[in-house]
Formats: C-alpha cells, structure tokens, sequence
C-alpha cells in the first residue's frame, strides 16, 4: 500500500511539472512569437524611414540640378505673344521703326549689326530719301585714295550698319574684358531669341539673399551664370519717338526686339506671303487631280473588256 501511495504521489508530481513546463513553454513561444512581430514591424519602420529619406534626397537632388541648371544656363524666357509670329501675320513696321531708333540711340553705343544695310530699310520703315539722310549722318572709313591713304566720306544707302569699335580688343578694353556680339541676327543665335531678349532687356534686378556678383557685373537671372557684365540700358523715357508713343521700358524692349527680328529674317513676311501662294495654287491642282481620278480615269481603269469569239 505504501508503495502504491509513493507511486501516486510521484506521478502527480511529474504531471504537475509538465503542466507548468507545457505553460511555461507556451508563455515562452507567445512572448517569442510577440518578440519576432515587433522586430518585424520596427524592421518594416526602418525600411519605411529609409524609404522616405532616400525619396527625400532624391527630390533635393532634383531641386538642386535644376536650380543649379537655372543657374548655369539661365531662366527660361517666358513665352511672349508676338505679333509677328502668326502663319498669316506679318511684321509690325511701325514698331521696327521705333525699334530701329532704340537701336540707334541706346544699343549702337555698344553693339553691332554689320548684315544690315542701310537701304534695307527702305520700304520697310523710312522712305528712300529718309534713309539716305540716315546714311549720310554717319562718317564712313573708306579708301584707300589714289595717295594710298584711308579717309572719311558720309555714308550712302549702300553701307552697312558699323561697328562702334575698330576692333575686339578696342571693344574688351572699352567693357571691362566683355566683348558685346553683333545683334544682326541675335534672335535666331539664341535659344528662343525673341522671348529670350525681351526677358533678358526687362530681367535687371537686385541679387537674392546668398547671391554675390563681383564688382562690374550685373545680376539678371536670365543670362547664363546670373551675371552679365551689360548694365541696364532701358529706362522710361529714355527715347522720345518720333510718333509721340509713350517710350515706356517694356515699349522700348519690344520695340527693338521686333527690329532685331526683322533684321535677322527679312524675308520673313514675302516667305509667308509666297507659303499662301503655294498653297492656294497645289489646292487647286489637287482638286484638279481628284476630278480627273474620279471622272476620267476611273471609268477607263474599271472598264472590262469582253472578246466573244465565233467559232
């Protein structure tokens, strides 16, 4: 009996103890089990975070390469309605006229534009003895003469515009190392020419916060770099025109952009004109074709021919 009794007695135990291990092992799995979720969600929050920094920096980069291209080539001009640019519209003479003054009194101070002759404004915006008197208030360096020498004459029709300079180095010296271009055909030698110079003429303001430029430069986020050594040139009232409109700066910057336009294509307007011209006379030659395919030829394509043959 008391054998049996010491049997029991350590059975029970020995269930008891797999009782508590089976507990202990299940609280040890969950807590395993609870351990092993949290370290995947904190592992899916890294991943998260980095996520979100890596997009983060990307979008920084981005702004940057484009600041930093602004910055290099210059803000995009924006797009401005000229007049001119319509497929049935032609240049406005009036204002090349105007603009031709702003040329003369504001930019030939500094610029050139050799590819433009005086008689091309002929018909264009003065008439044949206004030009001639335009030429002739210009002292022109011809020769050599029958001794050899170089002289003055007054200018004729025939001349072209001058240069205010004799030579680069003359026109470096005289602008602080920078050598003004010729302006003959400076719409087509830019990207987006016309709205380029126009922003470039009317952009002039004081730098931002950060941005230094050196001494005899000045800022115009318009130009490649930021900096250009040009000062502002355009100022209300800077130019009285002839016709009495008001020379406002904005006036005067699409003045002499409309001229320098013209100078670079003056054959735009007779190359519309000669567009018009093609197109009305191949429309009619195609209405033509399309009668003569319809009602000519194709009843002789369709036609059958049938040999009936007696034998």
């Amino acid at each position: 009996m008391a054998g049996r009794a010491m049997s029991r007695l350590a059975r029970a135990l020995q269930q008891q103890q797999q009782g508590v291990a089976r507990v202990l092992g299940g609280t040890t799995a969950q807590a395993q089990q609870q351990e092993a979720s949290g370290e995947g969600l904190g592992v899916r929050g890294l991943r998260g975070l980095a996520l979100l920094g890596a997009a983060g920096t990307g979008l920084l980069g981005l702004a940057g390469v484009a600041y930093a291209d602004e910055a290099e080539h210059g803000l995009a001009a924006p797009q401005y309605p000229w007049s001119h640019n319509g497929v049935l519209s032609g240049y406005d003479h009036a204002s090349i006229r105007r603009g031709h003054q702003v040329f003369q009194q504001v930019c030939a101070a500094c610029h050139s534009a050799s590819l433009v002759a005086y008689r091309d404004l002929i018909g264009v915006a003065y008439t044949e003895d206004e030009v001639k008197c335009l030429a002739a208030e210009v002292e022109i360096e011809d020769g050599p003469n029958d001794e050899g020498e170089m002289y003055s004459r007054p200018g004729k029709p025939s001349d072209h515009f001058q240069n205010p300079y004799p030579n680069e180095q003359a026109a470096r010296f005289a602008n602080g190392g920078a050598y003004p271009p010729d302006l003959s055909l400076i719409t087509k030698a830019r990207h987006d020419g016309q709205n380029y110079v126009f922003a470039l003429l009317l952009g002039y303001r004081e730098p931002p916060a950060g941005v230094s430029v050196r001494e005899g430069l000045h800022y115009n986020p318009y130009f490649p770099g930021g900096a250009i050594a040009m000062p502002k040139m355009l100022t209300d009232g800077g130019v009285e025109y002839e016709d009495g409109t008001p020379a406002t700066e904005s006036q005067m910057a699409k003045d002499v952009v409309t001229f320098l336009s013209w100078a670079a294509e003056p054959e735009m307007d007779e190359r519309k004109l000669a567009g018009a011209k093609w197109i009305f006379v191949l429309s009619l030659a195609l209405v033509q074709a399309a009668y003569y395919k319809r009602f000519r030829w194709s009843p002789i394509k369709s036609r059958k021919l049938v040999f009936d043959v007696v034998n």
